[in-house]
């Protein structure tokens, strides 16, 4: 059984040194551009995985959401609780370490020890960075442990993005066709939007993921 620790020391080494290029110093306009078009309650709480130090959590707190983001580099939460004046608090729970800023709570810790116990009341979800930041053997893994921490019903977007060069990473080169086989099991996927390759080959797809019920 593969971990995210598998990965846990080039991922620490990446922001130990500042090699963090897929960090965005914005919200991703997708998000802004189709969350209002889910079906999410207006206070739901929202689940991140793989949350790193993103502007994201801070627009769906200032829309009104609870944000429990999950990351797995100590260093990402310093740098993001710094982003602001608010206060901090700071708490231990089973497996993580938890800083609360406002309305966004985050989580140190390994997202696959992330249990239903602890992840209650979920309404909804963001990957911009999780799935894509996995190697191949994990995102098996990945799909269906969200799967089991979001109801049915749940809503959520998520971020693809394919490369030319296949096997680089993180972040992955991750195809619609190895979305759909990894979510349509336990979700109702839908492609919204995808974007042509940019300068460096970089192409990006929206998806939208609705948790489907018992069968």
């Amino acid at each position: 059984m593969h971990d995210e620790h598998d990965h846990d020391n080039p991922w620490r080494q990446r922001w130990r040194e500042g090699r963090i290029g897929f960090h965005q110093d914005a919200a991703h306009p997708a998000l802004v551009r189709y969350w209002p078009t889910l079906g999410v309650a207006p206070r739901a709480k929202v689940l991140v995985p793989l949350c790193g130090k993103s502007l994201d959590m801070r627009w769906l707190a200032r829309a009104g959401h609870p944000v429990l983001g999950v990351e797995l580099a100590p260093e990402a939460v310093e740098q993001f609780t710094a982003q602001s004046q608010e206060g901090v608090s700071r708490y231990r729970l089973p497996g993580f370490e938890v800083t609360r800023q406002g309305t966004i709570e985050l989580w140190c810790g390994d997202f696959f020890h992330l249990h239903i116990h602890q992840a209650f009341e979920l309404g909804a979800f963001f990957d911009r960075a999780a799935l894509i930041a996995l190697p191949p053997a994990t995102r098996q893994r990945y799909a269906f442990h969200l799967a089991q921490l979001v109801p049915p019903g749940v809503e959520g977007l998520l971020i693809g993005v394919t490369h030319e060069n296949d096997g680089e990473g993180p972040p992955y080169s991750v195809r619609g066709k190895e979305i759909e086989a990894l979510f349509e099991r336990n979700f109702a996927v839908t492609c919204l939007e995808e974007t042509g390759p940019d300068a460096r080959g970089v192409a990006e797809q929206v998806w939208r993921l609705t948790r489907r019920g018992p069968k």
